[in-house]
């Protein structure tokens, strides 16, 4: 008992270090969650000529651009990436 006669309460007892244990109790539970999910679903492995993959798809499309004339080059890179509804 204290000096005022109220009779202190055991810690467990107060809303306040609950409170306190709440915050980071929660952020452990939100970390676990979030490798549940991210392990769950993980990306599939990328093939292992990607590089390969992706130099013949560039030649091949320096190939094609080199076919197009000038003028329809230059006015395609004007072109917006979806057509706009007037």
């Amino acid at each position: 008992m204290n000096d005022s006669g109220d009779v202190q309460r055991p810690w467990w007892r107060e809303f306040q270090v609950w409170l306190l244990i709440a915050g980071p109790a929660a952020v452990v539970v939100a970390g676990l969650v979030t490798a549940v999910i991210a392990v769950r679903g993980a990306d599939p492995v990328v093939a292992e000529d990607y590089y390969r993959r992706g130099m013949h798809i560039n030649e091949e499309l320096a190939r094609n651009r080199a076919k197009m004339p000038a003028q329809q080059a230059r006015n395609h890179a004007a072109t917006p990436a979806t057509p706009t509804a007037h």
